[in-house]
């Protein structure tokens, strides 16, 4: 009953309030962004949904317009100086992710889930197939985000996805008790600044895998 209609009713309430609460700081950071680096205030990405489909993330631009286009964010010489100066600050207090509420209503993904791949991270998606990682609505916010963010190694971060599959699958109160210790433990990371690592996530900042390419 809870993974298959709590959660999502959850989704969709705690999503809708939140557009609400937070109109007018994404209205401001929107509006302080443009006034940073003028040009399109959001960043579009295309992800892996539930069950290997594909969907458009949605996130606040953090970086130059004048950002090579095309170009993964590890191959850039020195990444740091195309981030503009409000952008440095979203992402250390995660506010890029905000425009994902948006996601969350529409059913791409869920509060609480594995982070969505990128759709040619091959190396993610298939360990995520060991553990069936794939097959749940990816989240906002997740285990492996309270446990290590960036600085995991991909199978690191897709054995901490599929421990939290393997528990949201059991439903019950064991599947809502690790949501809500996934949701309040956001919080603290977002805090301590814990895990955000420039150019990739873990073994991604090397040349051996794709990339996600600069969110202009």
């Amino acid at each position: 009953m809870y993974t298959r209609h709590i959660k999502r009713f959850m989704d969709l309430l705690l999503s809708l309030a939140g557009a609400v609460i937070l109109a007018v700081p994404m209205l401001a950071a929107a509006l302080i962004l443009f006034l940073d680096d003028p040009g399109p205030i959001l960043f579009k990405q295309k992800r892996i949904g539930i069950g290997k489909t594909y969907f458009s993330c949605y996130k606040f631009r953090s970086m130059k317009m004048s950002t090579p286009h095309d170009v993964p964010t590890h191959m850039l010489e020195n990444p740091e100086q195309y981030i503009t100066r409000f952008g440095r600050f979203m992402r250390r207090m995660s506010i890029d992710e905000l425009p994902q509420i948006f996601n969350i209503i529409r059913g791409d993904m869920a509060i609480v889930g594995p982070r969505p791949a990128l759709w040619n991270q091959d190396d993610l998606i298939r360990e995520r197939d060991r553990y069936g990682a794939n097959d749940i609505r990816p989240g906002l916010t997740g285990w492996a985000q309270i446990n290590g963010r960036d600085e995991l190694e991909i199978p690191v971060k897709a054995k901490l996805d599929g421990d939290y599959t393997r528990i949201l699958n059991q439903g019950g109160w064991r599947a809502f008790s690790m949501d809500l210790r996934c949701f309040f433990g956001t919080f603290l990371s977002v805090l301590r600044h814990e895990g955000v690592v420039e150019g990739g996530t873990g073994s991604m900042g090397s040349k051996e895998g794709p990339e996600e390419t600069a969110d202009r």
